[in-house]
């Protein structure tokens, strides 16, 4: 994958990289927590060889900037800012794991700007119990520990309102489950599948990491849901 493009955005610095032919139709991939955009160059081009793709790092990862102030709606914005500042009006959207949830949350909010939807294994929204954030390990990290605390804090504790707009979605969906060995319960998965209005769901058994254990199969069921 090329090197980031930054892009700046109020208060912060966005890095993006991108791949595939300018005119072909956009793709923007979400990575999950702790991860990077080039998490994604196991599947990279066979995805979406068509696409013009934008796989970010999200704020507190990889290139982007650290501002300090990390939470699911923040990366939203983050998302559409970046869909602002590049002049893309409708985008196909891809999110693994909080990605994924970052991913939900664009297309509640503008759901006339993202044409197909993939959420990578990903429950819906429901409390679950609180557990201890483990201190930030010795070795160093590709990405801003405090990003850990504020996120498991909203992923036990999700605003409601969450769950409760999933019909606002509007796009195609497909959601790619990872099957028992994940640690996401499976049960979550399928009743965020029920919650989106058009949304089909596939399992692939290769756990939470689905697009790194099983490229080929994630991006045989993947590729041609995007397909022009």
């Amino acid at each position: 994958m090329t090197q980031p493009l930054m892009v700046d955005l109020p208060g912060l610095s966005l890095a993006c990289r991108e791949s595939g032919p300018a005119d072909g139709p956009p793709l923007v991939l979400l990575h999950a927590l702790g991860e990077r955009a080039t998490d994604w160059d196991a599947v990279l081009p066979d995805l979406a060889p068509r696409h013009r793709v934008h796989a970010l790092d999200l704020r507190g990862h990889g290139d982007s900037g650290r501002p300090g102030r990390y939470s699911l709606e923040a990366m939203r914005d983050d998302v559409l800012a970046l869909l602002d500042a590049h002049g893309l009006d409708r985008v196909d959207l891809v999110g693994h794991s909080l990605g994924g949830a970052v991913a939900y949350l664009v297309a509640q909010e503008r759901p006339g700007r993202i044409g197909r939807l993939v959420l990578e294994d990903v429950p819906a929204p429901r409390p679950r119990p609180a557990s201890p954030v483990a201190d930030a390990p010795a070795a160093p990290v590709d990405f801003d520990w405090a990003v850990v605390r504020a996120v498991k804090g909203q992923i036990d504790r999700p605003d409601p309102r969450w769950l409760e707009r999933m019909s606002a979605i509007t796009a195609p969906t497909l959601l790619v489950a990872g099957g028992p060995t994940s640690h996401v319960p499976q049960s979550g998965a399928a009743e965020l599948a029920r919650l989106i209005p058009d949304c089909r769901l596939v399992t692939i058994d290769a756990g939470h990491l689905v697009h790194r254990t099983d490229p080929t199969g994630f991006v045989a069921a993947v590729a041609p849901f995007l397909a022009p």
